[in-house]
């Protein structure tokens, strides 16, 4: 199967807070000492990136990491001061700024830790808000409004006011909103950091099932790895402005490429982030057999393997296309790869 297209590339992207930063990186060039020394803070440093069509490619990283930086340079809410980002092969930095706000108005959704809602706006007029920037029509954005509403699971509470919903109802809010425009390019930045963890698990759960039907590109940030490998196809870990590892979950705990990032995964069981993609067999699925989605993990399937199945299978949009046995789960605990 070939690979999704690439939706959004950076290329050495740069971003330096200070005076005249442009001018001193470009008689610099590429080394954060130097300046650092000229009294200029690197927050974002030669970082290439390609987020494919389709996939929730999360970035983290440690506070300080430069993760929140890049995504807003990302979508051009802060000015890269050097490099080339291409969204759909249109490179936004050489966009006008009312390009980029309607590229930002139609093409792009953002969420963010704070949930920004409207506090005299009810759920529904909160949710149609970006369409009502639009212009769009009252009856077109309302349906359009309860809709999402609906999808996020919280149809019935479209009359209520923010203050009358949990943290949780309010960052749902947030979501429905941002899905609102129909974005083709989704970011979101630490959506659940705020929540206790029985919702923020809960929300996980939802933004999974969401992705399940809506096949979005997302750009998820996240200062925690569990999250991360519940979430990510891919994962970028930052440390000091660069992008220090980017692969797949399995990559990352199994290869990783520093003792940077064998240090963020040491703790990070293998069952809860291998998936049964990466052990199954390719072939048809005997009938009888549990089918579990080929992104769910080791760990997921544990409890089949636990009453007595030799075998699941496993199922990629929706589609029987392979079986992982029991000894191979084994080999994997006891120290072998996938």
């Amino acid at each position: 199967m070939s690979e999704a297209p690439d939706t959004l590339i950076c290329r050495n992207v740069w971003k330096v807070f200070g005076a005249r930063a442009a001018a001193q990186l470009a008689a610099v060039g590429p080394d954060a000492d130097r300046l650092t020394a000229l009294g200029l803070v690197p927050a974002v440093r030669a970082v290439d990136l390609a987020v494919r069509r389709g996939e929730i490619f999360v970035i983290m990283g440690l506070s300080g990491s430069g993760k929140s930086t890049l995504v807003r340079c990302l979508s051009r809410l802060i000015e890269p001061t050097a490099g080339e980002i291409l969204f759909n092969g249109q490179n936004l930095l050489t966009a006008t700024e009312a390009e980029m706000t309607q590229i930002r108005r139609h093409k792009m959704g953002m969420v963010f830790q704070h949930f920004a809602l409207l506090p005299h706006l009810t759920v529904l007029e909160n949710v149609a808000f970006p369409l009502e920037v639009q212009g769009v029509a009252r009856p077109a954005r309302e349906a359009r409004a309860r809709e999402m509403i609906a999808l996020v699971g919280l149809a019935g509470r479209e009359a209520s006011f923010p203050r009358q919903l949990s943290g949780g109802q309010q960052q749902r809010v947030g979501i429905a909103r941002s899905l609102a425009v129909e974005p083709e390019l989704w970011f979101l930045d630490e959506p659940f950091s705020a929540l206790d963890p029985l919702i923020r698990r809960e929300l996980q759960d939802e933004f999974i099932r969401l992705q399940s039907r809506l096949k979005k590109t997302i750009v998820f940030i996240t200062h925690d790895f569990d999250e991360a490998i519940r979430l990510a196809d891919r994962i970028a870990i930052m440390k000091d402005g660069a992008v220090v590892q980017c692969g797949t979950p399995e990559d990352l705990v199994l290869n990783p490429a520093s003792d940077y990032v064998r240090e963020f995964t040491r703790a990070v069981p293998k069952a809860k982030v291998v998936r049964l993609a990466s052990l199954m067999a390719p072939g048809p699925v005997a009938s009888g057999l549990e089918v579990l989605p080929a992104r769910a993990t080791v760990a997921d399937a544990g409890p089949f393997f636990l009453n007595g199945a030799a075998q699941v299978g496993v199922a990629q949009d929706g589609q029987p296309v392979g079986t992982v046995r029991r000894e191979d789960v084994i080999r994997l605990l006891l120290g072998g790869e996938a």
